[in-house]
């Protein structure tokens, strides 16, 4: 700014009603060091020259200054003021500031189309046209993009993101894609007793992996078979039976080596026996061999019929996993396997049909193999697979929750809660010394009993029914309908 231009301000300001009081600027004071420019005005008016001399006082204020009550509560500066330097037009950013700039999005411009861009920036999509107009843009969308650019957007990509390659995970993925439960939902986990309810001697358990000792009856009737003896356990006393003095009532024979598995469908006994061969009995008729089936090479140590009666699964030490179909209008099975499964590699022993899906089975292989398996039976293939770290001996579907138990025997000798379909371990209890052999349920569902090769019977009383929800849903059962009120 020139002087001249500057006191032609003053002078513009000093010729209104009175004098400007307040503070003197710093610009002032800094001109007020420049005496030569002051002389050159003390042949102005007198009010001028007030106006002058107010600019040319010194740091320390005469008593008759206009501003001494402001200056005196205000310390003179002692440094000058530095003015920027002339030759640097443009001001430099702050080097040392922490505020970082921001990033930049820079368009590839071989991917940009400026014209359309510039068209879309510059129109007023709502003034007026006229029908001359309006085809002339018809025509420049079309020679724009070659369709309609209102659809089109001003910036986009040329190209889709390069995919990942073959195999690469992102290890920053799991902390961005965990999801935090709020503190106001409330925790649905029950509580699972990490120690048996009871604890019973088993004298004399045979350690054979390929044998089922034991079974819970419908009628709360526990069976186990002790050496030569078959102990009854009825939920609270203990009852010994002698086998040899029992009642018989029936010797139904066929087989050529020992029996370790058997499965019930309504009037239909279905056994497995060492040979590999699986017999049909019907218990009504005096002929009572209805089948034979002849589907594995080695012992059958797994049997078990799906809760809908459809289909028979059958596990041997072959390693080989057959299912077999009921024939029509009857409750055994066709001599002739539907689907034969040799994904496993050790002997098949476990097995378990969903009591909410009956066409979906759980199998658990030996000590080689390690692996529970699930297999859609109508299909035929195999829906999941999960490595236990150790041998499973015994599998259980939860009657109160969609989960799964498995007894495990080497390396861990323990019993494991999953939960179905996402195989997440829920509890793992540990308590027996040796290897888990068999798992039984009671029949409302509430409490696995295990047997151990550790002559011990545990029962876990690990599927207890939430009280809350089955009041609740009595009350809902309870109250009449709106449609019942509205007859009364």
């Amino acid at each position: 700014m020139s002087q001249f231009k500057f006191w032609n301000d003053v002078n513009s300001l000093l010729t209104m009603e009175g004098p400007v009081k307040g503070p003197i600027p710093r610009w002032q004071k800094k001109k007020g060091s420049d005496t030569s420019s002051n002389s050159s005005l003390n042949n102005s008016s007198k009010l001028r020259s007030l106006s002058t001399s107010a600019l040319n006082s010194t740091k320390t204020p005469t008593k008759g200054n206009e501003n001494n009550d402001y200056q005196k509560n205000k310390t003179p500066r002692k440094t000058p003021l530095k003015t920027p330097s002339k030759k640097s037009k443009t001001p430099t950013p702050n080097k040392g500031s922490k505020t970082p700039s921001g990033d930049r999005f820079i368009p590839s411009r071989s991917a940009s189309n400026f014209d359309l861009a510039h068209y879309k920036l510059t129109h007023d999509e709502d003034e007026s046209d006229s029908p001359t107009r309006q085809e002339l843009q018809r025509v420049m969308f079309e020679n724009l993009h070659g369709g309609d650019v209102s659809s089109q957007r001003i910036l986009s990509y040329k190209n889709k993101a390069p995919s990942a390659p073959e195999g690469f995970q992102n290890p920053m993925r799991v902390i961005y894609t965990q999801t935090k439960t709020p503190a106001s939902v409330k925790s649905s986990t029950r509580y699972i007793p990490q120690a048996p309810d009871r604890i019973l001697d088993a004298p004399d358990i045979v350690d054979d992996y390929y044998l089922n000792l034991m079974d819970w009856g419908g009628n709360n009737i526990l069976a186990a078979a002790l050496g030569a003896h078959v102990y009854l356990w009825n939920a609270g006393t203990v009852e010994l039976w002698d086998c040899s003095r029992s009642k018989r009532l029936r010797i139904m024979e066929g087989h050529s080596a020992r029996v370790g598995s058997l499965s019930w469908n309504s009037y239909i006994l279905s056994s497995g026996c060492r040979s590999g061969q699986i017999l049909h009995h019907d218990v009504r008729q005096r002929d009572h061999r209805v089948a034979t089936l002849s589907g594995h090479s080695q012992e059958v140590c797994g049997l078990k019929w799906s809760t809908d009666g459809k289909y028979l699964a059958s596990g041997g030490n072959d390693n080989v996993l057959n299912i077999w179909q009921v024939v029509n209008g009857g409750h055994y099975s066709q001599t002739t396997p539907l689907h034969t499964f040799t994904a496993h590699q050790a002997a098949v022993k476990a097995l378990a049909w969903c009591p909410w899906q009956p066409h979906v089975l759980a199998s658990g292989g030996g000590t080689a193999d390690r692996h529970i398996r699930f297999w859609n039976c109508n299909t035929g293939s195999c829906v999941n697979a999960i490595d236990t770290k150790s041998q499973v001996c015994a599998l259980l579907w939860s009657l109160n929750y969609k989960e799964l138990v498995s007894g495990h025997g080497f390396a861990n000798n323990e019993l494991i809660i999953w939960k179905y379909p996402s195989m997440t371990k829920v509890a793992e209890l540990t308590g027996h010394t040796a290897r888990v052999l068999h798992l039984a349920m009671s029949p409302d569902g509430t409490t696995i009993l295990s047997a151990g090769a550790d002559e011990t019977l545990r029962l876990w009383k690990c599927f207890t029914k939430n009280t809350t929800k089955t009041k609740d849903n009595e009350k809902v059962k309870s109250k009449p309908s709106a449609l019942k009120q509205c007859i009364r």
